[in-house]
């Protein structure tokens, strides 16, 4: 599942960012409540204070190779509200997508580290957390919020719901020719 983690202090942004990624993306399925993002002080200087973060995942499934493409358009996103607004700071507005499996919580970036994976121009992929014996499971490099108990339910739901889909899907007919 597709999901996107939108950061901002502003209201506007927010919903400018649901008309644009569902232009783009399809119908959101579920929204998170908007948390409060305390854990760093890392985006203060480009996003201001008062922040908060809000997880948006979209009906449609996706294809994990779509990510660098999500990643570049929300980039550009961005860039484009920026522009569009005027608001006395650098960055109103983060839009990091992502993707929910059964498995594992990935999010794209920009930012080479020793422990992403170069996907396609210019973007990486992390596995932020993963699914093990029932719980969500943290790596050293996961940010402080993916480690809130409060985040993670949400993401249990996600997946949960993922896994009802992949129950309902149909499976394909297969007979014993496609096998000689």
């Amino acid at each position: 599942m597709l999901i996107a983690a939108v950061t901002s202090q502003y209201e506007d942004a927010f919903d400018w960012g649901v008309r644009q990624s569902e232009t783009a993306w399809g119908g959101i399925w579920q929204a998170s409540e908007r948390f409060e993002f305390t854990e760093t002080s890392y985006y203060e200087k480009s996003m201001g204070s008062q922040l908060r973060k809000q997880f948006w995942v979209y009906d449609q499934l996706i294809d994990p190779n779509s990510l660098p493409a999500a990643k570049w358009l929300s980039n550009e996103w961005e860039d484009e509200f920026r522009a569009a607004n005027h608001y006395p700071v650098d960055r109103p507005i983060n839009i990091d997508p992502g993707y929910i499996s059964e498995a594992k919580l990935v999010l794209a970036t920009t930012k080479d580290r020793d422990h992403r994976i170069y996907l396609d121009k210019g973007i990486y992929a992390e596995v932020t957390l993963h699914f093990h014996r029932g719980h969500w499971q943290s790596r050293p490099w996961t940010y402080p919020d993916y480690q809130r108990a409060d985040f993670q339910a949400f993401f249990t739901n996600c997946r949960n719901e993922l896994r009802k889909r992949y129950k309902e899907m149909p499976r394909a007919d297969v007979g014993d020719e496609d096998f000689q």
